[in-house]
């Protein structure tokens, strides 16, 4: 028809800031939302009960908040190893189909959105005399990431979270060679064992019926906060890294290798010697057992400062943090900015020290604190990220330098290859 216009196609699609901007909205009705609810559901539980449901509540919770905030951070380091010039993807042998820093956080956003809806519900469901109801939304969040995680079909990133379980078994089982990710990601798992003790607690009630119960507060039930898995689930990511650095040390026979299953070692008597508390007369553990407690802390946490400087992140102190002869060495992220490291060493220090509580098991009634400096430490995992992936590359980078200029011909060998010719 004459005198109508038409409207351009991209007047019609809203621009991407818009419907980000919008999104975020959303998103922050929703958290509000869920806190109004979650605060009047609790509001209407008596005094006596609501301490406990609320401690419940969160063990179920916690660690898959946790989990979402890992992912957050790791979509953090993608785009930033992103707009630099570390090629994480060849780094870790990635297909060309991985995630990028996008739709990790899509993932994470997900998760961020389904964990305070389903303890919205519980503690809703609960406090409105819904008990059976209520008991459920855990078990089925539980359940359906698990089939997500699980699900062989061509659905929610198959290629990826097929080299997620891969990884996980070759770390369960180093019976092959060790790869980058291998340890990469049994590294990251150490930063998590509380989050994935916690796991082990919430799917011990769920088994045993538990949950929306107090039967479980009983603390030397087989579900109780003195039951010996605990600090068996706490060691294992240790003890898989250990097995990890003795399976290279057979294929390469080098003695670092040996040293840095020592470090992982001195997380064994941390744990173990702190769950002791529960099952020894109080009287030898103030006057033995914690002691030998305090003196393990300090000798993993410093171990474990020393190797992430020297030898993961392969910073010297003195020329690298002090002295500036040479800041720039590895750093391509962060051209030699003297305030990163000095924040990055003194941090990493602190949060190192404040690890050791977290591994503790006669400190975890202090539950909030628990998941702050879990938190901090996922934060401090996130920092030695970008150290170590940066530091894999440049030796990658150098040792494909060091043998392109090695099959390249010196000039007294061409003169020589050119005298030799027949004219």
């Amino acid at each position: 028809m004459k005198g109508v216009s038409s409207i351009p196609a991209a007047a019609i699609i809203p621009s991407p800031l818009f419907l980000w901007r919008f999104k975020a909205i959303l998103f922050l009705l929703w958290g509000l939302c869920c806190c109004k609810i979650g605060w009047d559901s609790v509001m209407r539980m008596s005094l006596d009960l609501r301490d406990l449901f609320l401690y419940e509540a969160f063990l179920y919770y916690n660690p898959l908040l946790l989990v979402a905030l890992m992912i957050w951070l790791w979509g953090v380091n993608l785009w930033v190893f992103a707009q630099s010039s570390v090629n994480y993807s060849r780094v870790f042998d990635l297909s060309q189909t991985h995630l990028s820093h996008r739709e990790i956080w899509r993932c994470a956003t997900w998760l961020t959105l389904i964990v305070p809806t389903s303890m919205t519900a519980y503690l809703y469901l609960y406090s409105h005399g819904e008990v059976s109801l209520a008991a459920s939304q855990p078990v089925l969040l539980y359940a359906v990431l698990l089939i997500i995680l699980l699900s062989p079909f061509d659905m929610f990133y198959l290629s990826s979270r097929f080299f997620f379980l891969r990884t996980m078994w070759r770390i369960i089982l180093p019976l092959q060679a060790i790869t980058f990710p291998d340890f990469f990601m049994a590294d990251i798992f150490t930063s998590m064992s509380k989050v994935f003790s916690d796991l082990e607690r919430s799917g011990c009630r769920m088994v045993h019926r538990q949950v929306a119960t107090i039967a479980w507060f009983e603390a030397d039930s087989i579900c109780g906060s003195h039951s010996v898995a605990i600090p068996l689930v706490l060691v294992l990511p240790y003890l898989c890294r250990f097995f990890q650095c003795l399976r290279q040390y057979k294929d390469t026979r080098e003695k670092t290798c040996l040293l840095n299953a020592l470090k992982y070692s001195t997380a064994v008597p941390v744990i173990f010697l702190s769950a002791l508390k529960y099952h020894v007369f109080p009287e030898i553990w103030i006057s033995f057992y914690r002691p030998l407690w305090l003196i393990s802390s300090v000798i993993n946490s410093l171990y474990s400062f020393y190797w992430d400087i020297k030898r993961d992140w392969d910073l010297s102190i003195l020329t690298r943090i002090f002295m500036f002869k040479n800041p720039s060495v590895w750093a391509n992220l962060l051209y030699g900015q003297t305030w990163v490291y000095y924040w990055v060493l003194g941090s990493n220090l602190v949060l190192r020290c404040t690890w050791t509580y977290k591994l503790s098991a006669h400190l975890r009634h202090n539950y909030l604190t628990v998941f702050v400096i879990t938190a901090l430490e996922m934060v401090r995992r996130f920092q030695w990220v970008f150290f170590r992936v940066e530091n894999e590359w440049n030796k990658m980078t150098a040792k494909q330098n060091f043998e392109m200029s090695s099959d390249m011909p010196s000039e007294g060998d061409r003169l020589l290859d050119s005298g030799s010719h027949t004219v």
